[in-house]
């Protein structure tokens, strides 16, 4: 079998291309996301109408809010934006599974009595809770099955008030299925009817590290992103793995053959909007990532978030593609040729062309588009942004 690179002129957005995608969505194309974070579940949920077979690697590193509580107790990856990606690219309509949706999507209440709590709790568990109740067969032994799982494994000093019940059916489901993620994201992605592919970038249980310009060190993607806890004093100079929040000695993650092979089924790739370093760039450090993008001749496309970013505050466009490029080149070999990694940016008409000179002058195209509504700003619209990257393909 031998491969050749086709060439076309595109028109941007490209109606044809759109309405085709519109008309089918089933048969739509294999857009694949490097993301994490909350940022991309709008363009996630839209993009359900052009294409069922979007593919999403999210980062499994989080280890703030309630995705803490669990890799504590439970000494596992974070699990919560693989659920929110997992609920934004779910089916919502009535040919989908609404009553397994709304239970994922449920939150016990923060101000309530733990006591109570854990009463709902066993409810759901014995299937005498409404959201539980209305579940059909098999479906809610399946779920009551994680989430007993969970329950008999919790710790007594773990605190229910906020909990996501679609973490607890995950965290249940890893538990029960030996410590790995897959299998649970896989049932759950059946449980509701998910139109595309969401896996954790890499199976190791991780967190995040950073190496500021004031030589401190710095573990923990809540300490990183300057939400949770203040920003940081020293800007970002390097991102690592650690093994845990205590050590600070960079450790290697492999890029897990299954989404190599996600890659290599790729129509487009996408660096996505989120935050630059604890969403984007964390993608990029399992070893083999750089080399499978690398590998492809498919568009790889860069969209720099809009609005304010804690963790890039010194950035500049052209300085984050720059970053971008030198994690990608650090696995994919400082000899890569650049339009091997990345080919185009895409940003908002409002951002200034003494902005984007210098990444053109890099050989790579900047595409200059409406993607701000007046309803969506200082935010992409979800819309313009998946019809531009559906044009692309």
């Amino acid at each position: 079998m031998s491969e050749v690179t086709i060439t076309r002129a595109v028109r941007m957005p490209d109606p044809f291309r759109i309405e085709r995608f519109l008309s089918n969505p089933k048969l739509g194309p294999r857009l694949l996301f490097f993301s994490g974070g909350s940022a991309l579940n709008g363009v996630s949920q839209c993009l359900k109408r052009y294409t069922h077979n979007s593919i999403h690697l999210v980062t499994p590193f989080d280890s703030g809010g309630s995705s803490q509580g669990l890799r504590v107790a439970f000494d596992m990856p974070a699990i919560g934006d693989l659920r929110s990606r997992l609920m934004a690219l779910a089916d919502e309509t009535v040919l989908g599974h609404p009553d397994v949706f709304r239970l994922f999507t449920h939150r016990f209440a923060k101000s309530a009595n733990g006591d109570d709590l854990q009463g709902e709790l066993d409810g759901m568990i014995g299937g005498t809770h409404p959201l539980v109740e209305a579940i059909e067969q098999p479906m809610r032994t399946l779920i009551q099955n994680q989430l007993g799982m969970f329950r008999g494994a919790c710790p007594k000093s773990f605190d229910l008030r906020g909990a996501s019940i679609g973490n607890l059916i995950l965290a249940g489901g890893y538990l029960n299925q030996n410590q790995q993620l897959e299998p649970i994201i896989f049932l759950v992605s059946k449980l509701v009817g998910v139109q595309g592919t969401v896996r954790a970038v890499t199976d190791d249980n991780l967190h995040l590290g950073a190496e500021l310009a004031n030589g401190d060190v710095v573990v923990g993607q809540h300490l990183l992103t300057g939400k949770e806890h203040p920003e940081l004093a020293s800007p970002i100079r390097d991102l690592f793995l650690n093994r845990g929040l205590a050590g600070k000695a960079p450790v290697e993650s492999v890029f897990p053959k299954r989404n190599r092979t996600l890659v290599q089924s790729a129509d487009l790739i996408c660096f996505a909007p989120g935050s630059f370093y604890t969403s984007l760039v964390a993608n990029l450090l399992p070893k083999g990532v750089g080399k499978a993008i690398a590998s492809r001749t498919v568009p790889k496309i860069y969209v720099p978030s809009l609005g304010p970013d804690p963790e890039t505050a010194n950035l500049n466009l052209a300085d984050k593609v720059h970053a971008l490029l030198s994690y990608l080149h650090r696995d994919a070999g400082p000899g890569c040729p650049t339009d091997r990694l990345l080919n185009f940016v895409i940003v908002d008409s409002s951002v200034p062309e003494s902005e984007t000179a210098e990444v053109s002058a890099r050989g790579i195209t900047v595409l200059r588009l409406d993607l701000v509504s007046k309803t969506s700003a200082p935010f992409y619209d979800p819309a313009p942004l998946c019809e531009a990257l559906a044009s692309l393909v």
